[in-house]
């Protein structure tokens, strides 16, 4: 069959697997041969600290994903090439030197990454290259679902039901690789190098070996199939964080090293069994949909509130904020439950979701501090960091997003520990200096009788920090934070 250009090139940047890659797959049906690349894009290593586990997971993903590129290909030639520079100047280089006539790339949402393609876009057209984008990381995108009106959503429950109707009239198809796949085409000599190391990318190893994170697409298939042997009770099990219930697929998704519409069919597959389990997971896959398409439609999200009048709000600034924050960031706060999430935020790069705005709420609603701040420390901490997921969880923890919580609805910090981790376990892995305390005494460490402290070799001040604030001065203080909202209601 006659393709209409001899020679593509697929750009990987969130897609990093070969089942269904719809831009790899669009790539091979329309080229006679197909190069791969990867770039490590220096815009966006430079601004990371040298230890970066996501670094090194994609190091990790793209050295396995080399490999399944060369058994696809059945040629040792072939494989994925990798390089490490600008993209907006690597990429249109790249396919000049190769001579493709079209470069292939899945879509990317957030600002600066269209910033990046439209230069990339430009760059290539000068050329007489053009630039074909697909969507992947989504099931619906921009302005797939929207209102009667012909508006985008900004309530995730009606959403739900559009995008289901819709998924039932348009059910996700997933696309496979058929192998041999002889247009997979061998790398010229000059790129036929390995994948950099991490000393070559000017990175030093992590300890994402040893908290054994899986990486590639196999490791998001060992992860998955892990799962679904337990999904359906995750309606059960999803809030406790001392209990294995999610799906620990976070980073998988975020770098495509799984695809979005097989777990959607996964889900499906199983909600028709009448799993309610694999009801509660879908409908968190379709609020990873809503905030990709928020920031799409109001990419105002990124630097503000969704709802503008909150912006008016005056956090705490100064020295006492730099203090609390430092605290909160550091699991120093005297509230256990956060201080547990912050040290396992900290040490490992994951935080259970229950855990997310529990933490996110203590800070925007105990501290007074502005949600932006949350936002970018988690932005550098999160293994599975998401611009439009992080931004539209710590819109909500703080009332400010679409489909918030009310600003009056504060969390309870011990009351939350009492109720999800009410034996205190999760706790005692990660704020070991309570761990012989009783599973009421860790809740509130405060309000533990001398006697129990001592016995559990337990000193305020010293061995863990008395409380930063007490919650109900705090809950009065952010109610009045938040008169300013409530005046211009």
């Amino acid at each position: 069959m006659q393709t209409p250009f001899s020679t593509g090139l697929v750009w990987l940047r969130r897609d990093l697997r070969l089942h269904d890659n719809p831009a790899l797959a669009l790539a091979l049906r329309q080229c006679a041969q197909v190069h791969c690349v990867f770039v490590f894009d220096t815009h966006i290593l430079n601004s990371l600290p040298r230890q970066d586990r996501r670094v090194e997971f994609i190091r990790e993903s793209l050295v396995e994903l080399d490999t399944t590129l060369r058994e696809a290909a059945g040629q040792p030639g072939a494989g994925l090439i990798v390089v490490h520079g600008v993209a907006e100047q690597a990429i249109p280089a790249l396919a000049n030197t190769l001579k493709a006539q079209a470069v292939f790339a899945a879509k990317d949402y957030e600002p600066q990454a269209l910033a990046r393609d439209s230069a990339v876009r430009r760059a290539l057209l000068a050329q007489g290259i053009q630039l074909a984008q697909v969507k992947d990381h989504v099931v619906f995108e921009e302005r797939e679902v929207l209102t009667q009106a012909g508006k985008p959503y900004g309530v995730f429950t009606p959403y739900l039901r559009a995008w289901s109707a819709k998924l039932a009239e348009t059910p996700p198809a997933e696309q496979l690789l058929a192998r041999p796949c002889k247009a997979l085409a061998t790398r010229p000599e000059a790129y036929a190098n390995e994948v950099p190391t991490l000393a070559e990318l000017g990175f030093e190893p992590t300890n994402l070996s040893t908290l054994a994170i899986p990486t590639g697409e196999s490791g998001g298939s060992r992860l998955l199939q892990d799962f679904l042997e337990r999904i359906d009770r995750y309606d059960e099990t999803r809030n406790f964080p001392a209990v294995k219930g999610p799906s620990y697929l976070g980073v998988h998704l975020r770098f495509g090293t799984v695809s979005i519409r097989q777990l959607v069919n996964h889900a499906r597959r199983r909600v028709a069994k009448g799993s309610a389990g694999a009801q509660t997971w879908l409908s968190e896959l379709v609020w990873r949909d809503f905030y990709v398409q928020i920031l799409a439609n109001f990419p105002q999200v990124a630097s503000g509130a969704f709802k503008p009048e909150y912006d008016a709000i005056s956090w705490e600034d100064g020295d006492r904020a730099q203090t609390l924050f430092a605290a909160w960031c550091e699991g120093r706060t005297g509230y256990p439950l956060v201080d547990a999430a912050m040290a396992q935020l900290n040490q490992t790069g994951y935080m259970h979701n229950r855990l997310r705005m529990v933490a996110g709420s203590f800070l925007v609603k105990h501290l007074g501090i502005d949600w932006r701040w949350g936002e970018r420390y988690f932005a550098e901490k999160l293994n599975d960091f998401d611009l439009s997921a992080n931004n539209g969880g710590w819109q909500w923890v703080s009332s400010s997003g679409c489909d918030a919580q009310p600003y009056f609805r504060i969390f309870n910090p011990t009351s939350q520990s009492e109720k999800f981790d009410a034996e205190g376990k999760f706790i005692k892995r990660y704020v070991p200096a309570l761990k012989a305390l009783g599973s009421k005494a860790i809740h509130a460490p405060w309000l533990a009788k001398p006697l129990e402290l001592q016995a559990a070799g337990v000193t305020l001040g010293r061995d863990y920090p008395q409380p930063i604030v007490d919650h109900a001065a705090a809950r009065a203080k952010t109610l009045l934070r938040y008169g300013v909202v409530k005046r211009a209601d």
